[in-house]
């Protein structure tokens, strides 16, 4: 008894060099905290709070490097907010920076705690979903689209609609695209949504993904 109860003591609060008779162990705690929050701060983007573009890269890479050996299909999408320039022009950049901490919050909210959703610059973000199909993902899109769409951002000054475009692709087993690659194909569906009327969602053919969503 008197064993587990040492344990206990040591796995609850113990000096890192073994002393038990530490007495800077509250302050190796803060460093540790502050490690931590510095950690965070580093993959995060500070308006925004989603992860921001180094992270986006590391994650991506890693993601793909998991479906070429587990065979999982990795999901991406890019956005991009329509005239947003037309907001800031007309209402100043503390609104614009209003109605991007809004569209984070709708997709935070929408997302799954797997999906890695991202600021990739400016109005753009994108969204890695691990283990999903494209159909999979094209009806995220869609339906983000639309919340998106019936969600207006509220600003000191007006409540603003807001619209999106999207592009969406699937990175397969055996896949042959680099990361780089990758994220230009995503980027051109997002550019061909963009060039079609924006408010839309454009994506590879389903008849390239070799599993059905």
């Amino acid at each position: 008894m008197i064993g587990k109860q040492s344990d206990t003591k040591a796995a609850v609060g113990s000096c890192p060099a073994g002393d038990d008779k530490c007495t800077n162990l509250s302050e190796v705690k803060r460093l540790q905290e502050e490690i931590k929050q510095l950690a965070a701060l580093v993959r995060t983007d500070e308006l925004t709070r989603l992860f921001n573009f180094r992270y986006f890269n590391h994650a991506l890479s890693l993601e793909m490097e998991r479906t070429r050996r587990s065979g999982q299909p990795t999901c991406l999408i890019m956005l991009d907010l329509d005239h947003f320039k037309a907001v800031n022009d007309a209402y100043g950049h503390e609104a614009g920076n209003v109605v991007l901490r809004h569209i984070s919050s709708l997709i935070k909210k929408a997302v799954r705690r797997l999906d890695i959703p991202c600021r990739y610059g400016g109005e753009e973000f994108t969204i890695i979903l691990p283990d999903t199909t494209l159909r999979q993902g094209v009806r995220f899109a869609n339906r983000l689209r639309l919340i998106i769409e019936n969600s207006p951002a509220k600003t000191s000054e007006a409540l603003l609609g807001i619209e999106a475009s999207f592009g969406v692709d699937v990175y397969m087993k055996g896949g042959k695209l680099t990361e780089k690659e990758y994220v230009e194909k995503v980027d051109s569906l997002l550019y061909l949504a963009k060039q079609e009327g924006r408010n839309k969602v454009c994506h590879s053919s389903f008849k390239d993904e070799y599993t059905d969503g």
